[in-house]
């Protein structure tokens, strides 16, 4: 297996992947790497880690609020402290809702950041649930 060198990180692809004919595990490096680490931060509850209980975004408190601009800003807050504290590599710039499905309970939030040793901007858009059940047909 290549040895990834990558002066922003290299670690494990999300979800975790193995090669069966050299037993090794799929990486990713760079902006791959911040942009995974992302979404698993917002993708985590706080307190699902057992050795990190304060890991995570608690975005699923928002699920049923009713999306204004009170929701909007919630968001915001909650990505940004959870950024802060869980990605060193990046510096929070802002989040945008693109577009909201009311009927789907979807909204989808692009999220600005700059990488602090390239200085360079990045975004990327975070698809948020705002209805839990995923599997639910309407009778």
């Amino acid at each position: 297996m290549e040895e990834v060198k990558s002066f922003l990180g290299t670690g494990w692809s999300f979800p975790p992947t193995f090669n069966k004919s050299d037993y090794s595990v799929s990486m990713v490096s760079d902006i791959n790497d911040i942009e995974e680490s992302i979404r698993i931060i917002l993708s985590t509850t706080p307190g699902e880690r057992l050795m990190q209980p304060e890991f995570g975004c608690d975005l699923k408190r928002l699920v049923f609020e009713k999306v204004d601009s009170t929701l909007i800003a919630s968001l915001d807050h909650l990505i940004y402290h959870s950024l802060l504290n869980f990605e060193p590599r990046i510096t929070f710039i802002n989040t945008e809702v693109l577009e909201q499905n009311d009927l789907d309970g979807l909204l989808h939030i692009k999220i600005h950041f700059k990488v602090i040793i390239t200085n360079s901007r990045h975004n990327i858009v975070f698809p948020y649930y705002l209805i839990e059940g995923t599997n639910v047909s309407s009778i």
